[in-house]
């Protein structure tokens, strides 16, 4: 009897775990399709705020097709790469090729203005995780024209700070040549020089966010660097 009632508990058990197993894969299954959705509306309001258009995840997908009119996929050498969707190009992916290597999305924006912003995505690495964003230029290929921030675990009120638009308004027509040269954008404790068109103010409390925004800054436009003295003018 005690054999019989071991056996029906194991049993019991095998069926519970297989029966949930299944369950929860046919749940992620059909989910999906719906998170996959949600990932393409919330990049392209990021990519959309990077030019200043606010839009919402139910407006998002018409606003993005209205304001970007082309995009595409370049190698370091700033030559067009056939076949390659820049919308789904992972960066993070694209970092641990060699740089040669690397697919490199460009997105052809033109706002309400009637000016032609081209928005670069950058990807690099905070505090306590992954940072992420996007950055748009005026037509001379040096000014920034919009930014946006993102991440995923930086410290609520110190390194989190980056997506707000205090922050994020600082870089609005920055220029990241000077000289002709690359400079980028340093985001500076203690506060940036009055008048600096290449700094901008950290965040207090938020040194190491703050310095790992301006290297993914520095490291993700600098691949474009070709591309950008081919464009500018």
């Amino acid at each position: 009897m005690k054999d019989f009632s071991n056996k029906y508990i194991m049993t019991f058990s095998v069926v519970m775990v297989v029966s949930v197993a299944i369950l929860l894969s046919l749940t992620a299954l059909l989910l999906q399709p719906r998170q996959a959705k949600n990932v393409e509306v919330e990049k392209k309001m990021n990519i959309l705020s990077s030019i200043n258009v606010i839009s919402t995840k139910t407006d998002a997908v018409e606003m993005y097709d209205k304001y970007i009119r082309e995009s595409y996929v370049i190698n370091t050498d700033g030559k067009h790469v056939e076949g390659v969707d820049p919308f789904t190009v992972s960066l993070r992916a694209e970092q641990k090729k060699p740089l040669e290597e690397q697919y490199l999305p460009v997105f052809i924006a033109v706002p309400d203005s009637g000016d032609t912003l081209h928005i670069f995505p950058l990807e690099g690495k905070g505090l306590w995780g992954p940072i992420w964003g996007y950055v748009s230029l005026k037509s001379d290929m040096s000014t920034i024209a919009g930014v946006t921030f993102d991440h995923k675990g930086e410290t609520p009120g110190l390194g989190a700070e980056i997506n707000t638009t205090e922050f994020e308004s600082q870089f609005v027509d920055k220029a990241l040549f000077r000289n002709g040269s690359f400079v980028s954008v340093m985001v500076v404790k203690g506060g940036s020089q009055p008048g600096s068109m290449s700094e901008v103010d950290g965040i207090s409390g938020g040194t190491i966010t703050s310095k790992g925004l301006e290297a993914m800054v520095y490291d993700g436009i600098i691949k474009y660097e070709k591309y950008l003295s081919q464009n500018r003018k």
